[in-house]
């Protein structure tokens, strides 16, 4: 099934990258309440809070951004999709800047052009499909031909949403969300042997 797409999106923190992010412990730092999504609690606040937690959120955001590790294997795979001709974009709830801070830490900014990069920024964030449906905009791409790759339970609403095939990237290769996952991986070697 995969073989076949030609466009590809990649959630970027735990999916291109290694998850280096402490939720919890970010939360915490920002003041805002535990087990509630950042940009959703954020979003909750008067506007005057929200601008001030989220430049603190940026900063926070950016540091980690220099520090970012690629996940294996995403090299071996973005070079060979590239090879047989994909498109590739990111689809992150990150901002524009630490997505494109992210990349170059990670040696994955040569893959990506700036209009291929959907931030937090440009629109609603994931788990919109926003985001998705932006780069098949781009694209001028049907759904039927595109992939959303990601770890995470709003990669997969975003991508199901959207109407593209997922792929689930769990490193523990548990799965928890298989009604929204069209193939499932433990790592991005897997996915590259699934498509040569």
């Amino acid at each position: 099934m995969l073989k076949k797409k030609k466009f590809w999106m990649f959630d970027m923190d735990g999916t291109l990258t290694c998850a280096m992010h402490d939720f919890d412990a970010m939360r915490s730092e920002l003041g805002l309440p535990a087990g509630v999504p950042i940009l959703e609690a954020l979003a909750a606040l008067d506007p005057d809070t929200a601008r001030e937690k989220r430049a603190a959120l940026d900063a926070m955001e950016l540091r980690m951004a220099a520090e970012a590790e690629p996940q294996p294997g995403s090299h071996r795979l973005l070079t060979q999709l590239r090879s047989q001709g994909a498109s590739l974009g990111i689809v992150t709830r990150n901002g524009k800047e630490i997505a494109q801070v992210t990349l170059a830490a990670c040696g994955l900014d040569n893959f990506f052009d700036e209009s291929t990069i959907v931030s937090r920024d440009c629109c609603v964030a994931k788990p919109d499909p926003a985001g998705v449906n932006l780069l098949l905009s781009r694209w001028n791409a049907d759904a039927n031909d595109a992939v959303m790759v990601g770890d995470y339970l709003f990669d997969l609403q975003a991508g199901h949403s959207a109407g593209v095939s997922t792929v689930h990237m769990d490193v523990d290769a548990v799965y928890p969300w298989p009604e929204l996952t069209n193939v499932s991986v433990s790592s991005l070697l897997e996915l590259s042997r699934q498509i040569m």
